[in-house]
């Protein structure tokens, strides 16, 4: 049992930090597109993890919330969660600043959806395609809430599975309008000035607190109803 479950932890630190690095790029790419390359000088427009860690969101929290448990450790378990670097942008760059602001900010959440749709046609196409494919699907879907399950998950599967968690979860989380999050970029964007003078006042250990108690409640009640819809789904293939 220990076995299955610290290989299935190893998975989500994988996809995790792919997932990260993805998100982080495709801020950098879509602020290159709009016409400021800061973070294309900085080498940010790349898959490649070193280039976007952060020691605390992208490794120590994650290793906490995946690998904590497997020790005994569960202060942290929970939610996946995690944030990388943030990629630097120079608005005054911009053509039209605020609405190009407000696209390279959601590119960092919608890259986090098409990681999900990828994982989910790949997940269709194994159900339809292959000799046993809806049973297999359907161990991976359990495998990845159930390791005891795993002797029957094919890996692909089961890094499918885990990847549509994985990046619905990063999705929901960085829309929350709580700092240094996407959505409270976007929120700033939509405030008068002197809201924004206390906004950006916000302390970061007053967001970190946010961001566990707040942020993990109001996760719960997005992400479930949307796993259970797409798993549903994929039961129905």
């Amino acid at each position: 049992m220990l076995s299955s479950r610290f290989l299935i932890a190893v998975f989500e630190f994988v996809i995790l930090l792919f997932s990260l690095s993805f998100h982080e790029c495709a801020h950098a790419w879509m602020a290159s597109r709009l016409g400021d390359q800061t973070a294309r000088l900085q080498g940010r427009i790349t898959l490649n993890p070193a280039y976007h860690v952060d020691p605390v969101g992208t490794l120590l929290i994650p290793a906490l919330i995946i690998f904590g448990p497997l020790i005994g450790f569960t202060f942290f378990s929970g939610f996946l969660i995690g944030w990388a670097k943030p990629t630097p942008v120079i608005t005054r760059n911009f053509r039209k600043i605020l609405r190009d602001d407000n696209l390279v900010t959601l590119a960092g959440p919608v890259s986090n959806l098409i990681l999900a749709a990828i994982a989910f046609a790949v997940l269709a196409i194994i159900a339809v395609a292959t000799p046993g494919g809806r049973q297999t699907v359907q161990a991976s879907l359990v495998a990845t809430f159930n390791p005891a399950a795993l002797a029957f998950a094919h890996p692909a599967a089961l890094l499918c599975s885990l990847a549509i968690l994985i990046n619905l979860s990063l999705f929901y989380f960085n829309l929350l309008p709580i700092p240094p999050l996407d959505g409270s970029h976007l929120l700033r964007n939509l405030l008068p000035y002197n809201a924004v003078q206390f906004f950006d006042r916000i302390n970061i250990w007053v967001a970190y607190l946010l961001m566990f108690l707040v942020g993990g409640y109001i996760l719960s009640l997005l992400l479930w109803p949307t796993v259970s819809l797409v798993y549903s789904a994929l039961a129905a293939i």
